[in-house]
């Protein structure tokens, strides 16, 4: 059996947020674990919100975004462990109704039907936080067995900056 074949896959779905552009820190975080890392990105992610290309070169394996065929190799093998970060407010609610309209989400659906352990990093802003639908969301997530990290809201510190997303607190999460 060769490393790569020996180490656990971790697949690291990344939704379309403007933090996403640091997708590489848990990459890091995770590969430094002995994680052979996945990426499977949201349609609207693929357009510049993070370095594709950064990140194929990183992982050694293509992002994926959209379903193979039938005929096509499984470019991944099945995933020990998911973390979904940035986890959009769009996201977590399609994937909590059950809707898989997208590789990302179809993903969700079945590791979270296949017991296999999730880590989410929100990152909602507390206008949509606040809205009915989300917190059902999250209830019903939980209930399936989904650890949930802090949320991150991307509102400005009182220096002026942004916080960071707790990237490696996804893997602690696992």
């Amino acid at each position: 059996m060769t490393e790569q074949a020996e180490k656990r896959f971790l697949y690291v779905v990344v939704c379309a947020a403007g933090i996403a552009a640091g997708v590489s820190k848990l990459i890091s975080a995770a590969q430094a674990r002995d994680w052979e890392v996945g990426v499977i990105a949201t349609p609207v992610a693929m357009g510049g919100f993070f370095d594709s290309e950064a990140v194929e070169a990183q992982t050694g394996r293509p992002v994926r975004s959209a379903w193979r065929t039938p005929a096509d190799p499984r470019p991944f093998p099945p995933p020990d462990a998911v973390v979904v970060a940035p986890a959009t407010f769009n996201t977590l609610n399609k994937w909590a109704a059950g809707i898989a309209d997208t590789l990302a989400l179809g993903t969700l659906c079945e590791a979270a039907g296949l017991g296999i352990p999730i880590a989410v990093l929100p990152c909602v802003a507390d206008a949509l936080a606040a809205h009915p639908a989300y917190r059902d969301s999250l209830e019903r997530l939980r209930g399936m067995g989904v650890r949930f990290g802090d949320a991150f809201t991307g509102e400005v510190l009182p220096d002026g900056g942004r916080p960071d997303l707790a990237w490696e607190g996804a893997l602690d999460l696992l």
